[in-house]
Order: structure tokens, then sequence, then C-alpha cells
């Protein structure tokens, strides 16, 4: 990539191309962002933001392969980043393979549940396999009752480690690609069919098809043209599979005749499944942006619309209506409601407990949780997620699980119990392989034992917990827990500390006296490690927020470009017609220009014919009258 002397390598820093590349994908600059991704990558080869984001360029333009290759990539040291997930089953997605994107879809759903976009995913993959339904081949799917074809796919798919080269050692050539022979010639209910699902392509694979025929492929360059023509052509019979599978052509047909049925006024001409993602999209947009009333008004809009719905038009109408109360009571947690907040997240709840909604009813007993913590209520809400504890799925949910229902403990003062919670927080967050979780976990487990007076065991968790921020690169939670060891240290020389917890009782008592007073040891400090959690939090949010504007953005800049591209054509139009117009006009003027000079001409002539003609009868006359007198 660079010239002179390879040794020299990237002149810049990598945050300096990361931002660079940032940029130029904003303004859709794909191929030059890649090269900036790529030249950042060479500095930090394991950088699994900077894969995803250069994963979103291949996807961009349209380049699958590589798509999918960085995405696994950015999952190689860490199965549950949540943004390679989404990322891996955008790219499976779109290569075709709708069952391992569902797979995906589903495993980032389970890691955060709170994200839209995992749910988005599942709904549209899902709808993409019953249309591609009656193609055997394509379902892989067993019925073995094991997940073991799954764990095979994954592991072909894994990208070989090694350093150098793109990205991290990978090759940029593919593995050969089978060649096919194409049917030139295809009947016409077959050639109907592929025409409507190209749409304006069409014109390009007939003129490809006529290439081809035309071509002799014995010569070398005819055999270099018929390759390019094969490759072409190839490409565009996997598009025309791949939208017959997104929507074939009985579901058109299908649209067309529902059409009549649709609630226009409420949804714009679109299909009530359309609609509902659609709606979905702006709701969890507003959340994000902190709009909250908006995204009030929305789902409530939203809601009296799917209401009218049948269940042929939305098959899973009830799971739609749970969300939507789900997204209400998220709405009017964050504006302080909580008493509707509750209300409509038991609604959510009891409508999955009723039709037997896995999904609906551990939301429903997370954010019933959530609101009942917020508003101080910390025993209802330790009952509702110790309800919720048996349907968790996976170490990452039961960790954050066992977090928050310690944290209830802290806060009702009953901090063995707050301990045990944050220990098996801890338990689980290391099955996990989730460093920031194990400090979340450590955090609280030293936050109990300080208020236990156990200052030698809460000294010993917060060095733990050094370790983890130090190892994760925190260095704003690693400012607060030194000040947080310190104050504990502070304590333990002035004989506070319980040791190993076999003190006498007066001097547990006087320890309790004494952290009652100061309200606690470093009361301040775990208040700067929590913020920070909650901070690490809000900026995973604000960078989801981010991506969702950028792609708003980029919507609205591509709505833009169509819309003067349309008014330049309009314009062009107007303007060609205007021209013709007065081109018309200006013949029309000229004809009759030459059509009155020429009636002029000839009306001098006849004057001049007339003229001559009198003045030869009076001349004639004249003579006549002379001959006349002569003969007189």
């Amino acid at each position: 990539m660079y010239d002179g002397d390879e040794s020299e390598g990237p002149k810049g820093t990598f945050e300096i191309y990361k931002a660079e590349a940032d940029t130029l994908y904003k303004q859709g600059e794909y191929r030059k962002s890649i090269e900036s991704y790529t030249t950042a990558l060479e500095l930090q080869p394991n950088e699994k933001n900077t894969l995803v984001a250069r994963s979103k360029c291949h996807l961009q333009l349209g380049d699958t392969s590589n798509a999918l290759i960085d995405a696994e990539a950015s999952l190689a040291d860490d199965k549950t980043f949540h943004k390679g997930v989404y990322q891996k089953a955008q790219a499976l997605y779109y290569q075709g393979d709708f069952e391992m994107a569902l797979v995906f879809y589903h495993r980032g759903h389970k890691l955060r549940p709170e994200l839209q976009e995992f749910r988005l995913g599942i709904q549209k993959a899902q709808e993409a396999i019953d249309n591609s339904v009656g193609s055997p081949d394509k379902v892989q799917l067993t019925t073995e009752g094991d997940l073991s074809f799954f764990q095979k796919h994954d592991e072909k798919r894994l990208p070989k480690r090694g350093g150098g080269g793109y990205g991290m050692g990978r090759s940029l050539t593919h593995a050969p690609v089978r060649k096919r022979k194409f049917d030139l010639n295809r009947s016409p209910g077959n050639e109907k069919t592929i025409k409507q699902l190209l749409g304006e392509l069409y014109g390009d694979r007939q003129y490809l098809e006529r290439l081809l025929k035309e071509t002799d492929p014995k010569t070398n360059m005819g055999k270099t043209i018929s390759n390019l023509v094969e490759e072409g052509l190839m490409y565009l019979d996997t598009r025309t599979d791949f939208w017959r599978q997104q929507k074939p052509m009985y579901a058109r047909r299908h649209e067309k005749i529902m059409q009549k049925h649709r609630f226009e006024s409420n949804t714009g001409k679109l299909s009530p499944n359309d609609y509902i993602i659609r709606e979905l999209e702006r709701i969890d947009q507003a959340q994000i942006e902190g709009k909250y009333q908006e995204s009030l008004k929305k789902a409530q809009r939203c809601l009296s619309t799917v209401e009218n719905f049948t269940e042929d038009q939305v098959p899973n109408k009830l799971e739609v209506i749970a969300n939507l109360h789900s997204c209400i009571g998220n709405a009017y947690l964050e504006m302080g409601q909580f008493d509707k907040a509750l209300e409509h997240h038991q609604i959510d709840y009891n409508m999955g407990d009723a039709h037997d909604l896995e999904e609906a009813k551990s939301r429903g007993l997370d954010n019933l949780g959530r609101v009942n913590a917020r508003h101080g209520h910390y025993q209802k809400a330790i009952d509702v997620w110790e309800q919720k504890l048996p349907m968790s799925k996976s170490a990452l949910e039961s960790t954050w699980l066992y977090h928050e229902i310690g944290r209830c403990y802290l806060e009702l003062n009953k901090f063995e119990k707050a301990r045990s919670y944050g220990e098996k927080s801890l338990t689980a967050a290391e099955e996990a392989e989730d460093p920031m979780w194990q400090l979340q976990a450590t955090v609280l487990i030293a936050q109990s034992e300080v208020k236990l007076g156990d200052l030698s065991g809460a000294l010993a968790t917060f060095e733990t917990s050094l370790d983890l921020a130090r190892t994760q690169g925190d260095t704003s939670a690693e400012t607060a827990i030194k000040k947080a060891i310190e104050e504990v240290n502070a304590k333990i020389a002035k004989g506070g500390s319980r040791g190993s917890g076999k003190s006498a009782d007066g001097e547990m008592k006087k320890t309790e006296t004494k952290t009652d007073q100061d309200g606690d040891v470093n009361g301040s400090s775990l208040e700067r490690v929590d913020t920070k959690m909650e901070e690490t939090k809000k900026e995973e949010e604000a960078e989801e927020r981010e991506r969702k504007e950028q792609e708003r953005k980029e919507e609205e800049r591509k709505a833009q470009e169509r819309k003067e591209e349309e008014d330049r054509k309009e314009k062009e139009r107007i303007e060609k017609e205007r021209l013709e117009k007065e081109r018309k006009e200006k013949e029309r003027l000229e004809k009759e220009r030459i059509e009155r000079e020429k009636q002029e001409e000839e009306e001098e002539r006849k004057e001049k014919e007339r003229k001559e003609k009198e003045e030869k009868e009076e001349q004639k006359n004249k003579t006549d009258e002379e001959d006349k007198e002569e003969e007189d």
C-alpha cells in the first residue's frame, strides 16, 4: 500500500485513520473508507469496532463475502460482542443464508434484548425463510434435536488467524466458484418471472446474454470476455434467487389483492408488516434520541392501528401488541410516570403469560423489575427479577440479573445478600467471559463488604476490580477505584478493619457506627465507579444512537440526492419542452414569413403583369386610333 521502504509502515496513528474512515463512510465514499480502515487495522489488527465498520463498507458495496469475513474476525476474541454478532447476521442475510442469519439475530437478541435491531432482524429473516419454502436445498436445518449443525457451520466460517496481509492475515482471493451453465433458451413463463424480479437490471441481463452469444470463446480475448459476462450473469441469477426468497412472485400477486383491504389512511399504502416494522423503527429511534413524548405518541398511534388489523394480515398480532405495550411502558418510565409504566409492562407480561409468548414474559419481567427499582420499590424489583432468573438463557443475562438483585439488596441494607448476589454475578460473568460485567460484579461485592465492615476483604476485592479496569483500559473507573482503595486503607490504618471477620462484637459495632457516621467509607469513590458503569452503558447507547443517526442521515442524503436528481430531470424536461416549443414557434414564424414573402412576390408579379397588360392595351388602342385617323 505504501511506496518506498516497506518498514516505514503507516505514518499516522490508529485514531487518525479510524476518524478519517468514519468520515468517508458518512460521505458514502465506501472504497476509500475501506482503505483507511485497513490502514488503521495494520496498526491495531484485532480492533473489533474497526472490523465491524469495515464490514459495513463491504456490505454497502455488495461484497458480502468480505463483509462476513470481517464480521467473523470481530468475534474471534469475544463471541458476545453484540455489534459483531449483528454484523455477521446482516452479512449472512444479504448472502441469502437466511437460516444462519436468523440464528445470529436470535443470538444477539439474547445478548442484548433491549436492542430493536435484533428483533427486526429476526422478523425479516423469518419472513424471508417463510417466503423461500419450496426450496429444500436451502433449508438445511436438521430435526435431530440438537445444535451441532450450527456449531459445525460456525466453525467452518471462522477465519484462519495469522499475521500480516488483509486485515488479520486473510487473502483477498476467494475459493474457486464452480461455473454454471446458463439457460439462454428459457420458457416465456420463466422469462417473465425473471423480468419482474430483476426490474431495471433485466435490460442488462439481455445485453450480457447477447454478448455471450456473439463472443467467440476460442480466442484469448473472447475467453476473457466470456468469463466476465458469465460472472455478471451468475451475479444476476444470485440476486434473482435472493429477491425471489425475500418477496416471491406469489407474494407479490397476493399483495396486489390485499391492497384493497389495507388501511391506507393510517399506513400510507404500506402492507401491515412493512408498516409495523417502519413504526417500530421510528419508535425506537425517538426513544434513543431522548424524544420520549414523541416515542409514546408513535407507539400509541401504532397500537391503535395494529388492533384494527386482522390476524390474517398480521399473523403475530398478539406479539406485536405486547411489544408496543412494552414500548409505551419504556416511554412512561423515562418520563417519570412510574404507575403508567408499570401498567403497560404488566400488560406485556400478562399477554405473554396468557398466550405462552416467552419473549413477552421475559421482557415484561425485565421491565417490571426495572420500573420498581427506579421507583425505589427494591423488594418488588427483587421479587420480579427472581421470577425471571429461571428463564435466563445465557450466562450474560444471568450476571445482569444477579447484579441488579444484589444492588437492590444493597439499597435495602441487606448486605450479606447483596454480597452473595454479587458473587453469583461474578461467577456468571466469568462463565460468559465478559470483563465489563466482572468489573461491575466485583465493585458490588466490595461495596457490600465495606457495609459489612470487612475492610480487608473489600480491599482485596477492590484490587481485583482495579486489575479488571486496567485490563479494559477504563481509566475513569481505574481512578475511582484507586481513590476507594486509598479511603479503605485509611480506614484500616485507623483500626477499622474486621480482618478475617473474627473481630470482637465491640470492634464490629464501633466499625459499623463509624461507617454509618461517615455515610460510607468510600461512598463518593464507589458512586464514581457506579457512575462509570452507567457511563459505559450510556456510551454504548450513544454509539448505537450515533449509528442509527448516521444511517438516518445517509437515508436522508440519498433521498435528497434522488429528489435533486428528479428535480434536475424535471427542469431538463421543462427546458427541453420550452426549447422545443421555441424551435417550433420559430419554424412556424419562418414558414409564415416565407409564405408571406412568396405571396407578396406573387402579388407584385401579378400587379406588374396587370400594368404591363394595361399598357399594352393602351398602346394598342392608341395605335388603332392613329390608324383610324390616318384612314379618315
